[in-house]
């Protein structure tokens, strides 16, 4: 699975404002409202569930990332979005680094293979140390859909 599989480009945030967790969850999920991929009736529901996944354990990977992520019957096929925080925001990460790069997914509880695929992929990328770097130092939606694209056709050679 690749990233142009399930990140939608209307929802990619190059400067999240965000600076508490449930903060940055709300910020991505209305980025995905916002590019027309959720609906607006289920958006609260989306990010109390997301809210719920982080409860469980941090989704805060390490090395200044971390996938939220949650199974929502609202959505027919996998969704996601990238947000990049230059000052970084804490998300009681297993590491306790500030989070700087956020992948948020949802997907259909009756599709957990899509899911997994989707973690795996991301997993896999963020081994690239460059890959990061360059993530990290985003301006832009555009230089973030660059770089996906990049990873996408394998020029980052990662594990």
């Amino acid at each position: 699975m690749k990233f142009s599989d399930f990140v939608k480009t209307g929802a990619i945030r190059a400067e999240l404002t965000a600076t508490t967790k449930e903060a940055v969850i709300d910020e991505l999920v209305q980025s995905l409202l916002d590019a027309g991929e959720i609906s607006a009736d289920q958006r609260d529901d989306i990010v109390a569930a997301i809210m719920k996944r982080e409860e469980l354990g941090s989704t805060g990977i390490g090395r200044g990332v971390a996938v939220p992520h949650t199974k929502h019957p609202s959505v027919q096929q996998l969704v996601g979005t990238v947000g990049v925080s230059e000052q970084g925001v804490d998300f009681d990460s297993l590491d306790g680094e500030r989070v700087q790069l956020f992948f948020l997914l949802i997907s259909p509880p009756e599709r957990p293979g899509d899911h997994l695929r989707a973690l795996e992929n991301i997993s896999r990328q963020l081994r690239d140390e460059s890959f990061c770097r360059f993530l990290k130092q985003s301006k832009t939606a555009d230089d973030i859909q660059q770089l996906l694209q990049e990873a996408d056709d394998n020029q980052f050679a990662a594990g």
